[in-house]
């Protein structure tokens, strides 16, 4: 892992379980996230369109075994999800502003579902400019609910209800795949959501997407 943005990462974790360290926290948060979006506005300068759906690792295991368009698709999908559908418990921005069409998706879902192939064929029928309005729309609506959040919110857990309304969404695959994530996400309480999907999960996938550049740039 990228060494600024694992310790940032770490800070951020330590800071947010103290009372007295939250709001330095959550600074640490939006800079790390900050940072990620950077590089990832980069890539649409760096890279031609063809590229943003090449899977050079497709037989691997592993967050690099998918493509660029597939993994910024997958790091919106989850945040969108978890911040409105299972903490706000509105409406994601995904629905409200139309987005599958927008982006010409077959699917509304995370994406986990799809292996090999079909990540690349998922990805060459996506509108990238419209994918990448839908990441910073996602990004900046989290950060305006977390700002919102306070330390004693960090403990509040889900119950069987937030699992039942994510199911009806229809928002994550039944397949075997994907479906353990709804019991993933609403198992943990506010402070391992911003630990997994608002933080590591993107850093994860943003360094998946250069060992992906770096691949295919050789």
């Amino acid at each position: 892992m990228n060494k600024e943005w694992s310790d940032l990462n770490k800070s951020m974790q330590k800071q947010i379980k103290r009372k007295d360290s939250y709001d330095m926290g959550i600074k640490i948060l939006f800079n790390l996230r900050d940072q990620l979006m950077q590089v990832l506005m980069d890539l649409k300068d760096e890279l031609r369109r063809n590229e943003f759906d090449a899977i050079p690792f497709v037989n691997a295991k592993g967050y690099h075994s998918k493509t660029a368009a597939y993994s910024i698709w997958h790091i919106a999908r989850i945040e969108d999800i978890n911040i409105h559908s299972v903490i706000k418990k509105d409406e994601q921005i995904f629905f409200l502003k139309d987005y599958q069409k927008r982006i010409n998706s077959p699917i509304i879902t995370t994406g986990n579902e799809l292996v090999k192939q079909q990540i690349a064929d998922f990805s060459k029928q996506l509108c990238l400019d419209e994918l990448y309005s839908y990441i910073i729309e996602v990004k900046s609506s989290t950060e305006e609910i977390i700002k919102d959040l306070t330390y004693e919110d960090m403990s509040r857990k889900f119950d069987d209800d937030t699992k039942d309304y994510l199911r009806s969404l229809n928002v994550i695959s039944r397949d075997e795949s994907a479906a353990w994530l709804i019991d993933y996400w609403c198992d943990k309480d506010i402070r391992k959501l911003i630990q997994m999907p608002f933080s590591r999960h993107w850093i994860m996938h943003t360094e998946a997407i250069l060992r992906i550049k770096n691949k295919i740039r050789k």
